[in-house]
């Protein structure tokens, strides 16, 4: 399929590259900056442009990977002498209801973590799609097969719930390992030495439930330890709300399990 990116960020490197790896011609990039745009479009072809009027008027797909909040404006523009074409957006917080009266529009949205630097295998990637109707439907999992083995139909209303535990269990997890690492970067400790632990905490989760999982002093609710890493982080107020809460969230839902 020809296929034209609106935007060049991490998420859309990703994709354009797997896209292009499956045979598909990238006939454009667009993002705010040059630079953005001539970067990507050197790695999966393309004309790149700041420009969504220069853009082509058409092709098989366009797929808008784009700050949520600049979706309506980037839509709008892109509609403009583009009222028959195909856009897909990637983003899994955003009804499709954010396309308005355009006909022909769906969601391809890859369920993962993205940087630019690294690469991901995208066949292992779980891809999530919805379709206005059967002709976009079509072209999201025909796009979507092509370079996933983990495809499906997923509403808009779903997908919302989807994203937020996906905040949970990616962005919330690794901001944690943030902490952990400023932690131990104060006391003269090396990261590292939390891999093996972390490797074997996600590791466990293939094989058992989280609430099985879990261990630690909240599980069992051990004031005397709580309280002591607590006086350790008596200079950061915030650090110490998120180190109470949690506890007591590990601890509420290790109650209800029981229950």
């Amino acid at each position: 399929m020809e296929i034209v990116f609106v935007g060049a960020g991490r998420l859309a490197t990703q994709l354009a590259k797997a896209l292009k790896n499956a045979g598909h011609d990238i006939l454009a990039v667009y993002s705010r900056t040059m630079e953005s745009a001539e970067a990507l479009s050197r790695i999966v072809g393309g004309s790149p442009t700041n420009s969504i009027k220069a853009l082509p008027l058409s092709a098989d797909a366009y797929i808008i990977a784009v700050k949520d909040s600049v979706l309506p404006g980037v839509i709008s523009q892109l509609a403009q002498d583009r009222e028959q074409q195909p856009f897909f957006h990637t983003a899994g917080s955003v009804p499709m209801s954010v396309f308005g009266g355009h006909e022909c529009h769906g969601v391809i949205y890859p369920m993962q973590t993205f940087s630019k630097e690294r690469d991901v295998d995208f066949s292992r990637v779980p891809l999530f799609i919805e379709g206005s109707n059967e002709r976009a439907c079509s072209i999201a999992k025909e796009l979507s097969a092509s370079v996933s083995h983990d495809v499906t139909m997923l509403s808009s209303s779903q997908r919302r719930y989807l994203h937020l535990a996906a905040v949970f269990a990616c962005n919330f997890a690794n901001h944690c390992y943030a902490l952990a690492a400023q932690l131990l970067e104060i006391h003269g400790l090396p990261f590292s030495a939390m891999l093996p632990l972390i490797d074997e905490t996600a590791q466990k989760v293939h094989d058992m439930s989280p609430r099985h999982a879990q261990t630690g002093p909240a599980v069992r609710y051990d004031e005397n330890v709580m309280q002591a890493h607590l006086e350790l982080l008596e200079d950061d107020s915030v650090i110490q709300d998120v180190y109470r809460l949690m506890s007591l969230s590990i601890h509420q839902t290790q109650q209800q399990s029981h229950d």
